[in-house]
């Protein structure tokens, strides 16, 4: 039975709107499998190393100052012992770093994520220890003091594979943990020196470490000395470099990159901040809540550095498509409404339902394949499997091979401009909007000579004799 135009608009909207909901599905779809690389990168992390954050090396001391007080008068005089535990801290006139850190790829299922081991020499210079000599606050009072500790706090001690120290030329032992309060992952050596001595506090003093780092996702450092340099290489040929820094210097091509960082203590206000007790800017939420119970001071030591990310993430990029398909819907709707009606042809709504399917099962397609081929050839795959679909069902509808290939060749045309949008991220919207304008344009010139009116009766009188006939006497 043939539908009166109001009522096949009608169908249509239906359609349109059914379609609109099963790309709400693969949208859900697609925020699911998004959800499960999220939850294998928190895997890895917790069962291999998260982001590192090289905070050091630094020099630190614990003192403690005991002093006496008289209470009270008379008969009721009495002494009383008093002490407070202070910290002195150190930090290097020049640090110098110079790492790599090749890319490791790892797997959790399905998932590839990305890993980083960082292999550095860090080199830093004090001009004097004059800052880790104790001076009493009271009149009387007593200092006792601990041995320097050379620290370096980490992001992450998990990740250590390796840590060698090396002061004045002598190697120390390390042992775990920083021996400090607002930093306590890391490793330290405890110096053998005693600057309580001043001719040996005025004298400079010069560390050296080896260092093997594993992590996942980020890499930064934070500049505490007077003068910081840090050298990075690796061979991952994608680096996003954020922080507080960028490199005064980069290379990259897809061999990989290599970045310099060169920063002043005339810029950064990280050495007030760790001698402050802050914690490193961006450390986990679990730490900073942690530093809030503990009374620790607001802020936190401005960092530099790099994120490892993955450019051709096949669940941001698949979003993205899917954010097209209500477009792609429409337009191809319109293609074969424009060639129903220049061909005074009948195409019923079920047949838009299941082109409009094909339209929507590419997008899951896409998703699906695209977890185990590059997405290029995802891409290619799911848009030739739907458009030889396409093309062979047009050919039936539209009746005749060669307006079904010329829809099929529509439907490349769109799956192409779609691939080049997909790959643009700055005029991705000045590109898409002057393809709607030459669609329109392309609509508007062939319908120009369309006298719509007389085309509406024409239907309607068609309609007429086969609504008489269907009428009973």
């Amino acid at each position: 039975m043939r539908l009166p135009l109001l009522m096949k608009a009608l169908a249509l909207g239906g359609v349109v709107l059914g379609l609109f909901i099963g790309l709400g599905m693969v949208t859900g779809v697609v925020q699911e499998r998004q959800g499960r690389l999220s939850g294998a990168q928190f895997d890895l992390a917790n069962t291999l190393a998260a982001e590192q954050t090289l905070v050091g090396p630094a020099l630190h001391r614990t003192c403690t100052e005991t002093w006496t007080t008289e209470q009270g008068e008379g008969a009721t005089r009495r002494t009383l012992s008093e002490s407070r535990e202070f910290t002195l801290i150190a930090l290097p006139h020049k640090l110098v770093v110079d790492g790599r850190a090749p890319q490791e790829s790892r797997y959790r299922g399905i998932f590839k994520l990305n890993g980083y081991t960082l292999k550095a020499e860090v080199n830093a210079q004090w001009r004097d220890l004059s800052a880790l000599q104790p001076r009493a606050e009271h009149a009387g009072g007593t200092l006792a003091c601990g041995a320097p500790v050379l620290m370096v706090a980490l992001g992450d001690a998990r990740g250590i594979r390796r840590a060698a120290v090396r002061v004045d030329g002598a190697e120390l032992a390390v042992q775990p943990g920083t021996l400090h309060k607002s930093h306590g992952r890391g490793f330290h050596a405890v110096l053998p020196v005693r600057p309580d001595d001043a001719a040996r506090a005025a004298q400079p003093l010069q560390a050296a470490l080896a260092l093997e780092l594993v992590g996942t996702g980020e890499l930064a450092f934070a500049p505490l000395a007077e003068h910081n340099e840090v050298k990075l290489s690796s061979s991952w040929p994608h680096p996003s470099f954020g922080g507080r820094f960028l490199p005064t210097a980069r290379e990259i091509d897809e061999r990989g990159f290599s970045a310099t960082w060169q920063i002043s203590a005339l810029a950064t206000t990280a050495p007030t901040s760790f001698a402050s007790g802050a914690r490193a800017c961006g450390a986990a939420s679990e730490e900073n809540a942690q530093a809030a119970q503990e009374g620790a001071p607001r802020g936190c030591i401005e960092t530099f550095g790099v994120s490892f990310i993955d450019p051709v993430n096949p669940y941001v990029l698949s979003d993205r498509a899917t954010k097209y398909g209500l477009l792609f819907i429409v337009l191809t709707f319109v293609a074969v409404a424009l060639v129903e009606v220049m061909r005074r042809l009948r195409v019923h709504p079920v047949q838009y339902l299941l082109v409009g399917s094909a339209l929507v099962v590419f997008f899951l397609l896409l998703v699906s394949l695209s977890e185990h081929l590059p997405f290029a050839a995802a891409y290619a795959a799911a848009a030739g499997a739907c458009t030889l679909l396409l093309a062979y069902y047009g050919a039936h509808v539209l009746r005749g091979w060669l307006p079904g290939l010329a829809f099929g060749g529509g439907i490349a045309a769109l799956y192409g401009a779609l691939y080049v949008l997909l790959q643009m991220e700055q005029g991705s919207l000045v590109l898409g909007s002057v393809l709607l304008f030459i669609v329109l344009a392309a609509v508007m010139v062939v319908t120009r000579r369309i006298d719509w009116y007389a085309l509406i009766a024409q239907i309607r009188d068609q309609d007429a004799p086969k609504k008489a006939a269907e009428t009973p006497a």
